[in-house]
């Protein structure tokens, strides 16, 4: 059963799923990231730049297949064709609503911001999980 983690209180989102990651790209793991098309361009300038010495490979979903399958972290605003992926290690969701076929990953990390709006569309996606039976972990960012 898919393992269901969030992350609650994130004071900024964008660093954040940064730091995260870097983590999750150094212990190896493959990452699809799952957000809005303007989250994602953002993500994409933040791993680029997030420091002179850190590379963090990742591409978007719709890039050449080679590369694809090369790519440990993979940014996507749309998950509707889960066999376009190419893998399903752990699925990190940026975005307001649960993912479509979150089930078919190992993991589903959701990060919540600290604003009040983002607490309650997490809620939604917490109520969802639950309703289904999936256990459920939390991480409080500010206590890390």
């Amino acid at each position: 059963m898919t393992e269901i983690t969030f992350h609650l209180n994130a004071n900024n989102k964008l660093d954040y799923c940064c730091r995260l990651l870097r983590k999750a790209y150094t212990s190896q793991a493959k990452v699809v990231v799952k957000g809005s098309r303007d989250m994602l361009k953002q993500l994409d300038q933040a791993l680029w730049n997030i420091s002179a010495t850190d590379f963090i490979p990742h591409c978007n979903c719709d890039a050449e297949s080679f590369l694809l399958n090369a790519s440990p972290i993979v940014l996507t605003s749309n998950i509707e064709s889960l066999d376009t992926l190419p893998h399903h290690q752990v699925l990190l969701n940026i975005d307001d609503d649960v993912a479509p076929g979150y089930e078919k990953f190992e993991r589903v990390i959701e990060i919540v911001g600290d604003l009040d709006e983002d607490k309650a569309k997490a809620r939604i996606r917490w109520r969802h999980y639950s309703q289904r039976g999936y256990p459920i972990s939390t991480h409080e960012i500010n206590k890390s």
